[in-house]
Protein backbone atom coordinates (compact mmCIF):
# COMPACT_ATOMS: atom_id res chain seq x y z
CA UNK A 1 0.00 0.00 0.00
CA UNK A 2 3.15 2.50 0.77
CA UNK A 3 4.28 1.95 -3.01
CA UNK A 4 0.64 2.32 -4.42
CA UNK A 5 0.69 5.69 -2.36
CA UNK A 6 3.32 7.14 -3.88
CA UNK A 7 0.56 8.32 -6.77
CA UNK A 8 -1.32 10.66 -4.82
CA UNK A 9 -3.67 13.93 -4.50
CA UNK A 10 -2.20 17.60 -4.07
CA UNK A 11 -5.52 18.67 -2.67
CA UNK A 12 -5.90 21.15 -5.44
CA UNK A 13 -6.95 18.70 -8.11
CA UNK A 14 -3.49 17.41 -9.22
CA UNK A 15 -1.52 14.39 -8.77
CA UNK A 16 1.72 14.06 -7.18
CA UNK A 17 4.45 11.33 -7.71
CA UNK A 18 6.84 10.81 -5.26
CA UNK A 19 9.23 8.98 -7.49
CA UNK A 20 8.66 11.09 -10.53
CA UNK A 21 12.85 11.60 -9.72
CA UNK A 22 15.87 9.67 -8.12
CA UNK A 23 15.58 12.74 -5.46
CA UNK A 24 12.29 11.59 -4.68
CA UNK A 25 12.68 8.03 -5.02
CA UNK A 26 15.64 8.39 -2.22
CA UNK A 27 13.52 10.21 0.12
CA UNK A 28 10.64 7.61 -0.02
CA UNK A 29 13.00 4.32 0.53
CA UNK A 30 14.41 6.52 3.74
CA UNK A 31 10.53 6.37 4.83
CA UNK A 32 10.32 2.75 4.41
CA UNK A 33 11.92 1.56 8.00
CA UNK A 34 12.18 -2.24 8.01
CA UNK A 35 11.61 -2.65 3.97
CA UNK A 36 15.06 -4.60 4.02
CA UNK A 37 17.10 -6.46 6.54
CA UNK A 38 20.19 -7.62 6.68
CA UNK A 39 19.15 -11.27 6.41
CA UNK A 40 16.27 -11.09 3.58
CA UNK A 41 13.16 -10.58 5.91
CA UNK A 42 14.44 -12.16 8.96
CA UNK A 43 17.04 -10.43 10.15
CA UNK A 44 17.95 -6.59 11.96
CA UNK A 45 16.65 -3.54 9.59
CA UNK A 46 19.53 -2.82 6.44
CA UNK A 47 19.39 0.94 4.99
CA UNK A 48 17.92 0.72 1.30
CA UNK A 49 20.65 1.44 -1.10
CA UNK A 50 20.93 4.59 -3.04
CA UNK A 51 18.59 4.81 -5.87
CA UNK A 52 19.84 5.85 -9.43
CA UNK A 53 17.80 6.39 -12.35
CA UNK A 54 17.80 2.54 -13.16
CA UNK A 55 16.72 1.69 -9.80
CA UNK A 56 13.97 3.68 -9.48
CA UNK A 57 12.60 2.88 -13.37
CA UNK A 58 12.52 -0.40 -11.82
CA UNK A 59 10.50 0.55 -8.51
CA UNK A 60 8.20 2.39 -10.81
CA UNK A 61 8.03 -1.00 -13.24
CA UNK A 62 6.71 -2.47 -10.11
CA UNK A 63 4.50 0.14 -8.67
CA UNK A 64 2.61 0.17 -12.36
CA UNK A 65 1.93 -3.57 -12.54
CA UNK A 66 0.85 -3.34 -8.65
CA UNK A 67 -1.74 -0.45 -9.59
CA UNK A 68 -2.89 -2.45 -12.87
CA UNK A 69 -3.35 -5.42 -10.41
CA UNK A 70 -5.22 -3.56 -8.04
CA UNK A 71 -7.53 -1.79 -10.92
CA UNK A 72 -9.21 -5.60 -11.35
CA UNK A 73 -9.34 -6.41 -7.74
CA UNK A 74 -11.68 -3.68 -6.78
CA UNK A 75 -13.92 -4.34 -10.42
CA UNK A 76 -16.13 -3.47 -11.34
CA UNK A 77 -16.21 -0.51 -9.46
CA UNK A 78 -14.15 1.83 -10.74
CA UNK A 79 -9.89 2.23 -10.32
CA UNK A 80 -8.34 5.26 -9.52
CA UNK A 81 -8.15 8.06 -11.69
CA UNK A 82 -4.71 8.84 -11.63
CA UNK A 83 -3.84 6.21 -13.98
CA UNK A 84 -6.89 4.37 -15.15
CA UNK A 85 -6.01 5.75 -18.50
CA UNK A 86 -2.92 4.26 -18.61
CA UNK A 87 -3.18 0.39 -16.87
CA UNK A 88 -0.64 -2.06 -17.77
CA UNK A 89 -2.30 -4.94 -19.64
CA UNK A 90 -2.80 -7.87 -16.85
CA UNK A 91 -1.11 -10.23 -18.06
CA UNK A 92 1.72 -8.17 -18.50
CA UNK A 93 1.68 -6.81 -15.07
CA UNK A 94 1.47 -10.51 -13.85
CA UNK A 95 4.48 -11.60 -15.44
CA UNK A 96 6.44 -8.39 -14.41
CA UNK A 97 5.47 -9.06 -10.64
CA UNK A 98 6.31 -12.82 -10.41
CA UNK A 99 9.36 -12.32 -12.38
CA UNK A 100 10.92 -9.40 -10.20
CA UNK A 101 9.56 -11.52 -6.79
CA UNK A 102 11.86 -14.39 -8.20
CA UNK A 103 14.58 -12.26 -8.55
CA UNK A 104 15.95 -12.67 -4.88
CA UNK A 105 17.06 -16.28 -3.88
CA UNK A 106 15.74 -17.35 -0.79
CA UNK A 107 16.08 -19.96 1.45
CA UNK A 108 13.26 -21.44 4.31
CA UNK A 109 14.94 -21.46 7.66
CA UNK A 110 13.50 -23.56 10.92
CA UNK A 111 13.73 -21.54 13.92
CA UNK A 112 12.38 -23.18 17.23
CA UNK A 113 12.62 -22.00 20.27
CA UNK A 114 12.63 -23.84 23.44
CA UNK A 115 8.91 -24.16 24.96
CA UNK A 116 7.37 -22.33 21.49
CA UNK A 117 6.05 -23.61 18.44
CA UNK A 118 8.49 -23.81 15.41
CA UNK A 119 8.55 -21.07 12.87
CA UNK A 120 9.16 -21.61 9.07
CA UNK A 121 11.22 -18.30 7.77
CA UNK A 122 13.01 -17.54 4.39
CA UNK A 123 16.38 -16.02 4.70
CA UNK A 124 17.73 -13.96 1.99
CA UNK A 125 21.22 -15.32 -0.01
CA UNK A 126 20.87 -12.68 -2.19
CA UNK A 127 23.92 -10.04 -2.40
CA UNK A 128 22.69 -7.38 -4.54
CA UNK A 129 20.44 -5.04 -2.16
CA UNK A 130 18.96 -3.22 -5.37
CA UNK A 131 17.54 -6.97 -6.44
CA UNK A 132 16.45 -7.60 -2.59
CA UNK A 133 14.75 -4.42 -2.72
CA UNK A 134 12.82 -4.47 -5.66
CA UNK A 135 12.06 -8.29 -4.88
CA UNK A 136 10.94 -7.30 -1.67
CA UNK A 137 7.99 -5.15 -2.96
CA UNK A 138 6.82 -7.17 -5.78
CA UNK A 139 7.05 -10.36 -2.87
CA UNK A 140 4.94 -8.22 -0.51
CA UNK A 141 2.71 -7.00 -3.37
CA UNK A 142 2.02 -11.18 -4.07
CA UNK A 143 1.24 -11.68 -0.49
CA UNK A 144 -1.31 -8.78 -0.52
CA UNK A 145 -2.90 -9.69 -4.05
CA UNK A 146 -3.11 -13.35 -2.62
CA UNK A 147 -4.49 -12.94 0.68
CA UNK A 148 -7.55 -11.50 2.15
CA UNK A 149 -6.90 -7.81 2.43
CA UNK A 150 -7.41 -8.06 -1.15
CA UNK A 151 -11.23 -8.35 -0.66
CA UNK A 152 -11.55 -5.39 0.96
CA UNK A 153 -9.43 -3.25 -1.39
CA UNK A 154 -11.48 0.00 -2.93
CA UNK A 155 -10.64 3.09 -4.94
CA UNK A 156 -11.31 5.87 -3.03
CA UNK A 157 -14.71 7.26 -4.23
CA UNK A 158 -14.01 11.09 -3.16
CA UNK A 159 -13.32 13.79 -5.61
CA UNK A 160 -10.19 14.47 -6.83
CA UNK A 161 -8.87 11.42 -4.65
CA UNK A 162 -6.27 9.18 -6.04
CA UNK A 163 -5.95 6.50 -3.49
CA UNK A 164 -6.65 2.88 -2.63
CA UNK A 165 -7.30 1.66 0.28
CA UNK A 166 -8.26 -1.28 2.63
CA UNK A 167 -11.61 -0.87 4.21
CA UNK A 168 -12.22 -1.13 8.15
CA UNK A 169 -15.76 -1.27 8.08
CA UNK A 170 -18.76 -2.46 5.87
CA UNK A 171 -19.91 0.38 4.10
CA UNK A 172 -17.00 2.78 3.97
CA UNK A 173 -16.26 4.65 0.48
CA UNK A 174 -13.43 6.99 1.70
CA UNK A 175 -9.75 6.53 2.77
CA UNK A 176 -9.64 8.97 5.37
CA UNK A 177 -12.55 11.23 7.05
CA UNK A 178 -11.36 14.53 4.84
CA UNK A 179 -12.12 12.60 2.30
CA UNK A 180 -15.86 11.80 3.21
CA UNK A 181 -15.93 15.03 4.04
CA UNK A 182 -15.10 16.65 0.62
CA UNK A 183 -17.56 13.53 -1.01
CA UNK A 184 -20.78 14.88 1.64
CA UNK A 185 -20.31 18.48 0.10
CA UNK A 186 -20.17 17.57 -3.22
CA UNK A 187 -22.48 15.50 -3.17
CA UNK A 188 -24.95 18.66 -2.04
CA UNK A 189 -23.66 20.90 -4.12
CA UNK A 190 -24.96 18.66 -7.12
CA UNK A 191 -28.34 18.27 -5.38
CA UNK A 192 -28.62 22.31 -4.42
CA UNK A 193 -27.55 22.73 -8.42
CA UNK A 194 -30.12 19.55 -9.24
CA UNK A 195 -32.99 21.52 -7.14
CA UNK A 196 -32.35 25.06 -8.34
CA UNK A 197 -31.67 26.63 -5.17
CA UNK A 198 -29.69 28.56 -3.26
CA UNK A 199 -28.97 32.19 -2.73
CA UNK A 200 -30.06 34.15 -5.59
CA UNK A 201 -32.24 31.37 -7.21
CA UNK A 202 -35.23 33.16 -9.44
CA UNK A 203 -38.43 32.22 -8.34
Amino acid sequence: MELVSTIRHDGDGGVLDDLATVRGTNRWLQQQPGLLTTGGRTGAPAPPPVADEELREAVVGVRRAVRSLFARAVSPDPPSPADAHRLMPVDEALALLNTAAARERVAPQLTWPAGEAPVSRLLSVEEDPRVRLIATLARDAVDFLSGPQRERLRACRAPRCVRYFVKSHGRQEWCKPSCGNRARVARHYERSRAGGGGPGASV
